[in-house]
């Protein structure tokens, strides 16, 4: 019987995407690693996700084509894997893939033997023979001649590339310099279109996290300035979507003008974190708008049934990349009248800088009559709305919802949008109820409200933590912190061997090596929030235990930080709320007014616990009312100062002496 194409009964929209090829794909499972032993024949491997945009030209002209598909079944098992949901797979055959080739990318094309062993590595390849690249019909048929007549080779390849990144991988240990890392960053600053290095540019959240928190600690204005330049010019330029709110993944070219137009929820929770806390030390208004429409979008366009928030849009609407989103002139004449079309067509920049003569909108200052250009904005919405919409990814990832929940809290508070605050908190009941089974496992993903089998990873359980622990200090919900302290404790039995951390369980699946990757990239290494997550445990606790558990992931990051301090956002500001105390804050009994004040003028990742007088938090034993009205107790290593009762009060104890 011809092999049959498994993946119509996943749960991941990406993989489900691919049901209908011709390619008998099956998922990652040991059950298709036995299959290409009794056939003993290698396996190919395709990592992917839905919003990649060359994962659907991959798709079409190789994976949809009958014959390609007919020899890929005949010569090999092929298995597809959907990067957001199995990071652990991808981070390993992504460090062979750089290993190998130098460079890495989606979507990844991997050959592996029967024990999942990497042999040959690659991302996309083409239907026909392009720039001295082969085919990918010229791949497979290569590969499956030497898997016939070189097969020692082959294997003894496999081995080594194994037992090699094995031996790499370790984490040094170290103490995270604030000041070099600053001064680094200053160095690969782009002084002219703001940002770090060169095209194409992704938004920096994490470096941009870290420098508000440094200039909030030492007064650095070189920090704050970069900040600033950089948050303006992403918010201005073709990355941002003036229309609807949410950032595109990154911009292609080193100006911020045209995206590669995926929007993903990490991205965009992390973001709104950023211009949120911009807001919160500048006043600027332009901060403040930007986090709304984020958060607005977030709500409207991510939001799923169930009250989560799904993974991501794709980039392609009908088969065009960015279709959805471009304009050209007489698109917007037919929309609007030919003295509001002109003007926009200055305002927004539209000279034909995507293709076709489109252009993406910019808003590169603001407009001189702001009624004019929302009055002419909604009418470009409305119009934008009938044009087909991007797939979805519905699927709800426990990491990057963390990430949404913990971004959103804050900004409600801070921006006085409760909505904000209830969604973050349907949002965290939903993976509390779903994601986690009767064991206290945590899972990673989850659609239609049904959960899906891949394990949680470290990341999902440091981000969730943390935001459960957030949602502690805006709602004083006891049952967040019960949450985030049962998933911790879990973290370090399952996570953590001999003071240092993996990504995956103790417990997980046996890969052909324990993944542990420190750097943050596109989102926060696994580590960086386990070391965020059990600062924040160890200020509401004063456990020696959980500080130590935060010492160790922090000093995970050190070499990274001394090196490249563009891949370690996370773990320097996790570092620098380490240096600024940390504080915590005790809040006894309801103020929106304390809270709001406690979020605004702490440094950004201190502790902060609010709740009726005896609630079961270690920071508030022994903290009580002032003359029956709410008081706020700072703190330091459970040391505290007199409590105060006044908003203004507590801003002064707050407000740094520099």
């Amino acid at each position: 019987m011809a092999p049959v194409n498994e993946l119509g009964r996943s749960t991941s929209p990406y993989l489900r995407q691919h049901a209908d090829n011709p390619v008998a794909w099956r998922e990652w499972s040991d059950k298709a690693f036995r299959e290409a032993r009794e056939r003993d024949v290698p396996v190919f491997l395709s990592v992917g996700y839905s919003a990649c945009h060359w994962c659907h030209v991959m798709a079409h002209e190789s994976f949809e084509d009958e014959a390609t598909a007919a020899y890929l079944n005949e010569q090999f098992v092929s298995i597809k894997v959907d990067r957001e949901e199995r990071p652990d797979v991808d981070a390993i055959y992504m460090a062979a893939t750089v290993a190998m080739t130098g460079q890495g990318g989606w979507p990844m094309s991997v050959f592996l033997t029967p024990d999942a062993e990497p042999f040959f590595c690659g991302t996309y390849f083409p239907a026909e023979p392009r720039s001295g690249m082969a085919s990918f019909r010229q791949l497979l048929e290569s590969l499956a001649d030497a898997w016939r007549t070189k097969r020692d080779q082959i294997d003894g390849i496999g081995r080594r590339v194994v037992e090699q990144l094995g031996a790499q991988q370790s984490q040094q240990g170290g103490t995270v310099d604030l000041d070099r890392a600053a001064a680094l960053l200053k160095v690969d600053f782009d002084p002219v279109d703001a940002g770090f290095g060169s095209a194409p540019k992704f938004p920096p959240s994490m470096v941009l996290d870290f420098l508000l928190r440094h200039h909030r600690r030492t007064g650095s204005e070189d920090a704050l300035a970069m900040v600033a330049a950089t948050c303006e010019r992403m918010a201005r330029g073709g990355m941002y979507d003036q229309l609807a709110g949410g950032f595109a993944r990154y911009s292609v070219d080193g100006q911020w003008v045209v995206p590669h137009f995926e929007k993903m929820l990490y991205d965009n929770a992390l973001l709104l974190d950023v211009y949120t806390h911009w807001w919160t030390v500048s006043a600027n208004p332009l901060a403040r708008r930007i986090a709304e429409e984020t958060a607005d979008f977030l709500l409207a366009e991510l939001r799923t049934d169930e009250g989560g928030f799904a993974s991501a849009l794709d980039a392609d609407t009908e088969g065009e990349e960015g279709k959805y989103y471009v304009w050209t002139p007489e698109q917007l004449h037919e929309v609007l009248s030919d003295d509001d079309a002109k003007w926009v067509i200055d305002l927004c920049d539209v000279t034909g800088t995507f293709e076709h003569g489109s252009s993406v909108l910019q808003l590169r200052q603001d407009p001189d009559d702001p009624g004019r250009w929302q009055r002419i904005r909604a009418s470009l919405h409305t119009s934008r709305s009938r044009r087909t919409y991007p797939g979805r990814d519905d699927k709800v990832v426990a990491a990057w919802n963390g990430l949404a929940i913990t971004a959103l809290a804050r900004a409600g508070v801070l921006l006085d949008k409760p909505e904000y605050v209830e969604a973050a908190e349907k949002a965290a009941r939903l993976v509390r109820d779903v994601h986690i089974d009767d064991t206290g496992r945590l899972h990673r993903t989850s659609r239609d409200g049904a959960v899906g089998t891949a394990h949680g990873v470290l990341e999902d359980y440091a981000a969730y933590a943390q935001a459960c622990l957030t949602l502690l200090g805006v709602t004083g919900n006891i049952e967040w912190y019960e949450t985030a302290h049962s998933l911790l404790d879990r973290t370090l039995d399952q996570f953590v061997a001999d003071g240092s951390y993996f990504d995956t369980a103790a417990d997980a699946e046996a890969l052909v090596w324990r993944p542990q990757d420190p750097t943050d990239n596109a989102s926060p290494s696994g580590v960086s929030l386990a070391a965020e997550a059990f600062t924040t445990l160890a200020s509401l606790t004063g456990s020696v235990r959980y500080e130590t558990a935060a010492e160790h992931a922090l000093q995970a990051s050190a070499t990274i930080a001394a090196r490249a301090p563009r891949f370690a956002g996370r773990a320097l500001a996790v570092a620098e709320t380490v240096a600024s105390g940390p504080l915590e804050i005790a809040i006894v009994g309801t103020s929106p007014e304390l809270t709001r004040t406690a979020l605004a003028a702490a440094p950004w990742g201190t502790a902060i616990v609010h709740g009726a007088p005896g609630l079961a938090v270690p920071l508030m034993e022994g903290r009580g009312l002032v003359g029956d009205r709410p008081a706020a107790y700072v703190c330091q290593k459970f040391t505290c100062r007199l409590p105060v009762v006044l908003p203004e009060d507590l801003r002064r104890e707050l407000t740094p002496s520099h």
